[in-house]
């Protein structure tokens, strides 16, 4: 399959609770199944300055607004599993990782019929380590998890 990768971006979305740090992760439902958290392809002027792209796609997907942002060294890529109809020579994803701190609530997940996901969860560290199902998530939560550790002591 010939293409090219669009741009796009993760972001380990986190609360500071009584409880410590709650990572938000979400059910997928749109072109595979499975944990994951917010994500995106970035549009426009966000290929530019991708932090526009993490205030979108974290309000996008999850209703809730951003208090800070935090951008990480840490890029990659991946190749989609199969051709996406609504994506045509589009083959993968690159990335760059941010996190981005909510206050922690309800999520608003979108209802209709094209929604990306279908439920949420808040979760510890291990939780969502064991709940997410992509390793170079897992990475990027690690990378998160390690710096809020150092910048919270």
């Amino acid at each position: 399959m010939k293409g090219k990768y669009r741009p796009g971006i993760f972001v380990v979305v986190f609360a500071k609770t009584k409880k410590g740090i709650e990572y938000l992760i979400l059910r997928r439902k749109l072109h595979w199944r499975g944990w994951e958290f917010p994500k995106g392809g970035l549009q426009g002027i966000e290929k530019v300055f991708k932090k526009i792209g993490v205030l979108r796609e974290v309000k996008e997907e999850t209703g809730l607004r951003v208090k800070k942002i935090k951008k990480f060294p840490i890029k990659g890529k991946y190749r989609y599993q199969k051709e996406l109809k609504d994506r045509p020579s589009i083959i993968g994803q690159t990335f760059t990782l941010f996190a981005a701190e909510v206050e922690k609530g309800k999520v608003n997940l979108k209802k209709n019929k094209d929604a990306e996901h279908s439920a949420y969860e808040w979760a510890n560290f291990s939780q969502a380590l064991k709940k997410l199902t992509w390793p170079n998530q897992k990475k990027c939560l690690k990378v998160v998890d390690a710096w809020l550790k150092k910048v919270e002591n």
